[in-house]
């Protein structure tokens, strides 16, 4: 399970060194791809695999599907850390979350998100707050 907050550095080339504690999970290779409010989800290649799968039962015929499936599988990339324990972000993947120097990789149990590490600190900030409340009406019975 990926669990925590981390702050890698992103190099020169586009890659970032795997959280020590997500480098089992992540050790067999990785997709990475487009996430919501623009943030990258990292999978590993077993997990992302397991999601296609779910998103395969999705009918064709809903457009809703369609441009999900669109977003989510076009921006995907498949990554194998290298002996040092980096993963290269594609340059479009980048662009997309808006990617610089300063980082923060989340892990999120069964995926991790990359964040411009300014954008985390605006999502953390708006959300604090209503957190508290976000439970009952998202998750019913988890507390």
């Amino acid at each position: 399970m990926l669990l925590g907050t981390h702050t890698p550095k992103l190099d020169d080339k586009g890659r970032i060194i795997l959280p020590a504690k997500f480098r089992e999970d992540l050790a067999g290779g990785v997709v990475i791809t487009r996430g919501q409010e623009r943030c990258l989800y990292v999978f590993s290649t077993a997990e992302f695999e397991s999601v296609h799968e779910r998103i395969r039962q999705a009918p064709l015929s809903n457009k809703q599907a369609r441009d999900f499936m669109r977003m989510f599988l076009s921006g995907a990339s498949a990554e194998m850390p290298d002996s040092q324990n980096r993963i290269t972000i594609p340059q479009s993947l980048r662009t997309y979350a808006g990617l610089e120097k300063e980082l923060v990789v989340t892990g999120v149990g069964a995926h991790a998100e990359i964040w411009n590490a300014q954008a985390w600190n605006d999502f953390v900030e708006a959300n604090e707050e209503s957190y508290a409340d976000m439970e009952q009406e998202v998750i019913p019975g988890l507390f």
